[in-house]
């Protein structure tokens, strides 16, 4: 027997505030909704985080088979308990009007000095529905690694980011190694596994 999915339900919102308005926002809803036994949920009070959305970019060089990958300071890893410099892909905040595609090409150049070029979305994702409206974006981009890796980030932001290029195979174990990977390099890097050999023959048909 399969299981299916239940099907749209109403939500109510019967008040929402913004308690905090910084460089990220806070609002806080009181809402009910429909249960699937067809009844309402009693009134309740959930706060949720707003940052905007994001796209991110596994720059691929198919002709070397290697990835190229990012290392950074993060606060929430520190928070956490973990440790705080995380590898990652190329990723930023999409402003308001901005295409996904232009912000990872951007991103790609700040944080990593490398030019992408053709570029196939891997698809969309929310990464803590439970208390944030973010997505991200997540596209693999072909890239020319010769000669790339070093230190990038821009001053006025805070960035100090390493940059580095690692064969494809060793990458997600790389990635994994951590006691609490992150799931914006890891979600690509499993794409590109099982994708490696099409992917391959689409931007490197030479290569055997």
């Amino acid at each position: 027997m399969t299981a299916e999915p239940a099907g749209k339900k109403g939500v109510e919102v019967l008040e929402k505030r913004t308690p905090f308005q910084g460089y990220f926002r806070i609002d806080t809803y009181t809402l009910r909704h429909e249960k699937f036994d067809g009844g309402w949920t009693a009134p309740m009070t959930r706060e949720l985080f707003e940052r905007g959305h994001a796209a991110a970019v596994l720059p691929y060089d198919p002709a070397r088979d290697c990835v190229v990958l990012i290392e950074q300071f993060r606060i929430g890893a520190y928070a956490a308990g973990v440790d705080p410099w995380m590898i990652e892909v190329v990723a930023g905040i999409i402003d308001e009007g901005e295409d996904p595609e232009d912000v990872v090409r951007r991103e790609a150049l700040e944080e990593a000095g490398c030019e992408i070029g053709e570029l196939l979305p891997i698809g969309t994702f929310l990464l803590t529905p439970g208390g944030s409206s973010e997505t991200l974006a997540i596209y693999c981009g072909r890239v020319d690694s010769a000669g790339l890796g070093g230190i990038y980030g821009l001053d006025h932001e805070g960035e100090d980011i390493r940059c580095f290029t690692v064969p494809t195979e060793e990458a997600l174990p790389l990635v994994m190694a951590g006691p609490c990977p992150n799931a914006n390099a890891v979600i690509p890097l499993q794409w590109l596994l099982l994708n490696r050999t099409e992917l391959r023959r689409r931007w490197a048909p030479a290569v055997p």
